[in-house]
């Protein structure tokens, strides 16, 4: 069976640091290698109620960062998901062998149901229904995926399993978690814990789209200690998360003069923070160079997202011809 990848990410405003290193770049590698339908998930953000305005303004800035980033349209399918009707036609048919139990167990469920017990409603229940219509919509076959999304892929595995049984046909595969034979990249946040997170004070994160003045306020406010006491000693964490951003942009003669000021506890903060905001500039200054050329392209914007509908719906047309047969809706 050949490999087919299958990825989305929700609109939910613009990529950061830690979203292009931890998975997007992963993206870009797989397209050169694989059989790749990348999309952005708008239909998923609806359970929020976004203020349209602000949805198509969030759609458009992963479509554009993503192409930033690097992803080609002419070696992967990328596309708008509800571009593709063929995805709520599977749901449909996911949702008829979902069962609620099943659903309501599901943790990130439940963490909603604490959070927002105002809005809870079925598109919440159902996430992991249309997440396993995006994946096997096209038969996926790995999917790049989280620790908090794993969950979701073991049930997308259950429902191709259960259709395969209960029509006695080997309609779907069992997709599998991908992370290209290495442990998936965590950034770590500005404010001293943690990976870098949009949930997180926006001061927090290093924003794809952000100006290198920005990038340098948010850099020199960022949290560090007092500094070493004694030779060698154990970095605090908000400490260490200052070397492994630097690990990522900064060069390896700059990091061992940094980690050998620390060791010997002659280091300056601020030193070191200036060297990486100047740094991460540098590294972010192409694809953000990239963003401005491309936001303001709403020709080629249409030609991307009108050529990737096209492509994902051939490949949706053919599984769910495929599925109708299966299930018994046949022409007379």
């Amino acid at each position: 069976m050949k490999e087919i990848v299958v990825s989305g990410s929700r609109p939910t405003g613009n990529l950061h640091l830690g979203n292009y290193l931890g998975a997007v770049k992963q993206f870009v590698l797989m397209q050169e290698k694989h059989e790749s339908y990348f999309f952005v998930a708008d239909y998923h953000s609806l359970t929020t109620h976004p203020n349209p305005k602000d949805l198509h303004e969030n759609v458009k800035t992963v479509l554009v960062e993503y192409l930033a980033c690097g992803l080609d349209p002419n070696k992967t399918t990328l596309y708008l998901q509800s571009d593709i009707p063929e995805i709520t036609e599977l749901y449909l048919f996911f949702n008829m062998h979902a069962y609620l139990g099943e659903l309501e167990r599901v943790p990130t469920f439940k963490e909603k149901a604490k959070s927002q017990p105002d809005n809870m409603n079925a598109g919440l229940l159902t996430y992991p229904t249309l997440m396993a219509a995006d994946i096997l919509v096209h038969k996926g076959t790995h999917v790049p995926v989280g620790k908090d999304q794993e969950q979701h892929l073991e049930m997308c595995r259950n429902f191709a399993r259960r259709f395969n049984h209960v029509y006695q046909q080997e309609v779907f595969p069992e997709p599998i978690p991908f992370n290209m034979g290495n442990e998936l990249v965590k950034v770590p946040s500005l404010n001293g814990t943690g990976k870098m997170s949009k949930s997180d004070d926006e001061n927090s994160c290093i924003f794809l789209k952000d100006s290198a003045e920005a990038i340098r306020k948010k850099v020199m406010r960022a949290v560090t200690d007092t500094g070493p006491t004694t030779p060698n000693e154990t970095k605090p964490e908000a400490v260490e998360n200052l070397f492994d951003l630097m690990k990522h942009v900064s060069t390896q003669d700059t990091v061992s003069s940094f980690e050998e000021s620390y060791n010997n506890m002659t280091i300056r903060y601020g030193d070191m923070k200036k060297q990486l905001a100047e740094d991460m500039v540098n590294y972010l200054a192409p694809i953000r160079e990239k963003i401005d050329a491309i936001a303001n392209d709403n020709t080629y914007l249409r030609h991307v997202a009108e050529e990737g509908k096209e492509k994902a719906r051939i490949s949706a047309r053919r599984t769910l011809d495929e599925v109708r047969n299966v299930i018994g809706f046949r022409n007379f």
